[in-house]
């Protein structure tokens, strides 16, 4: 029996982001992401390992080199929109939150396991990490564009903030594309 479940969930590629190194989040939206096994190539969060952050703080020490399994950041469009409407905007740009994937399709997408895949017919397959919890810098890139807004995002994106990912066999992936999520085959935790 497989280790990983195919489900009838596919998400629709609907916006796809590079976001370049340098001191800010904001993506740059493209029509397609080169991914390597070090993530998208020439972005922020690519390469093979990192230095650990926050996020694994009562782990490791501020900068102490791990595997990077945070090379992307994938969201689903449905969230970004309720995020919006609980801002009190009409829409919500995925540029603003550092997105380098965007999907349409999967309900509660911040929530899908850890270790599931999304996979494209090519072949192409990221493999997820965990939720991306909301932090500061989208808010940061908010406010600058929409003074007034910037303070609402973390709230309002609780528990729709998407989830981080790395790339398991890479290639090309478009917008217009179809990822497939399969869920590891195992029964939920029950200590």
């Amino acid at each position: 029996m497989p280790v990983l479940r195919e489900t009838e969930y596919k998400g629709k590629v609907v916006w796809l982001g590079h976001v370049p190194t340098g001191e800010t989040i904001r993506a740059n939206a493209v029509d397609a992401l080169d991914l390597g096994f070090s993530g998208d190539r020439g972005a922020r969060h690519e390469g093979v390992n990192r230095g650990s952050c926050v996020r694994v703080k009562n782990l490791y020490p501020q900068g102490t080199e791990i595997r990077n399994v945070r090379q992307l950041s994938v969201l689903s469009e449905e969230e970004i929109t309720a995020t919006a409407e609980k801002m009190g905007l009409n829409q919500l740009d995925p540029s603003f939150l550092g997105a380098s994937i965007v999907l349409r399709g999967i309900p509660d997408f911040t929530h899908i396991p850890p270790s599931s895949r999304l996979q494209v017919a090519s072949g192409v397959t990221i493999t997820v990490d965990m939720e991306n919890r909301p932090c500061v810098l989208p808010g940061r890139e908010i406010e600058t564009d929409l003074p007034g807004y910037g303070a609402a995002f973390k709230p309002a994106a609780h528990g729709r903030r998407g989830i981080t990912a790395w790339v398991e066999r890479p290639g090309e992936l478009k917008l217009g594309d179809t990822m497939t999520l399969f869920v590891p085959h195992q029964r939920n935790w029950a200590p």
